[in-house]
C-alpha cells in the first residue's frame, strides 16, 4: 500500500525536465566559455605573430605595419593599429568572437616586439 498523496504524481517528471533543461543552459554557457578563451588565445598568437614579423621586416628595412598586417590575416585576425617606433613595434589585433543569445563578442590582444 502507498502513502504519498495522489497531488503528487508526476511531479519527479517535471523535476527531471528541469534539471536538464538547466544542465543543457549550463553546458551551453560553458561551451561559449571555451569558444571565448579559445578566440583570445588566438587573437593573442596572431598579435604576437604580426608584432615578429614586423619587426623583423622594420629591421631589414621594409615596410613593418603591412607586414604585421599580412601576418595578422593570415592567422584569422584584423589588425586595429601599428605603431612602429624605431626597432619596436606594437600592434593590436582582433578575432571574432562566438555568438551568444545573438551577440557576438570580438576579442582583442596587443603585442609590442622589439629590442629588449
Amino acid at each position: 500500500m502507498s502513502f504519498r498523496p495522489r497531488t503528487q504524481r508526476g511531479s519527479a517528471t517535471l523535476f527531471a525536465v528541469a534539471v536538464l533543461g538547466l544542465l543543457m543552459l549550463v553546458g551551453a554557457a560553458l561551451g561559449v566559455v571555451a569558444a571565448m578563451v579559445h578566440a583570445h588565445r588566438v587573437a593573442q598568437a596572431a598579435a604576437d605573430l604580426a608584432a615578429l614579423a614586423g619587426a623583423e621586416a622594420g629591421a631589414r628595412g621594409g615596410d613593418a605595419c603591412s607586414s604585421a598586417s599580412a601576418i595578422a590575416s593570415a592567422n584569422g585576425a584584423i589588425l586595429d593599429s601599428c605603431a612602429a617606433t624605431g626597432l619596436e613595434l606594437r600592434v593590436q589585433v582582433t578575432v571574432r568572437g562566438p555568438r551568444w543569445l545573438g551577440q557576438r563578442h570580438d576579442l582583442a590582444a596587443q603585442a609590442r616586439a622589439g629590442p629588449a
